[in-house]
């Protein structure tokens, strides 16, 4: 029997949703933080002292808008801080604040938990790394890298 490239690509889609709603649904219910809060959490702490919403944007592979909107969320919760680059002050700058690095600290052990018993329990290392190096030949001819770039 032949895979199909459109087979893949739906059951790439579908458990991808699959496993973003059931993170979600553990970090809200745990942390009361959503699965992209986290994820603009952990990318603007990963490039401390100060990130570029272009730059969450990137990582995310987010538009500038739906980044800006996310930080928003976070910051009207106190979890991070934005303020207007000296450089170019057309951009703004994000700044994880010490509530926010308490609650990502938080889900990131709810995040490697879920990750753990939805990946990493199904499959045995040798198939996970596998299954990564196939898709980072997929990643790369979607391109471009930047936007794409795995997490972590």
């Amino acid at each position: 029997m032949t895979t199909r490239p459109h087979q893949v690509f739906e059951d790439l889609a579908r458990l991808g949703a699959l496993l973003s709603q059931d993170i979600d649904t553990r970090l809200r219910e745990e942390c009361g933080l959503s699965l992209n809060g986290f994820r603009v959490l952990q990318t603007a702490s990963g490039r401390a002292p100060f990130c570029r919403v272009q730059e969450i944007a990137d990582a995310l592979a987010l538009s500038v808008g739906g980044a800006s909107q996310a930080v928003d969320r976070l910051e009207r919760r106190g979890l991070c801080v934005r303020r207007s680059n000296p450089r170019d002050r057309r951009s703004s700058l994000v700044d994880v604040t010490p509530a926010g690095h308490g609650l990502l600290d938080d889900a990131t052990l709810v995040y490697a938990d879920a990750l753990d018993a939805l990946v990493g329990t199904p499959l045995a290392e040798p198939e996970l790394g596998e299954l990564a190096r196939l898709l980072g030949v997929l990643r790369v001819s979607v391109g471009p890298e930047s936007r794409l770039a795995p997490a972590g």
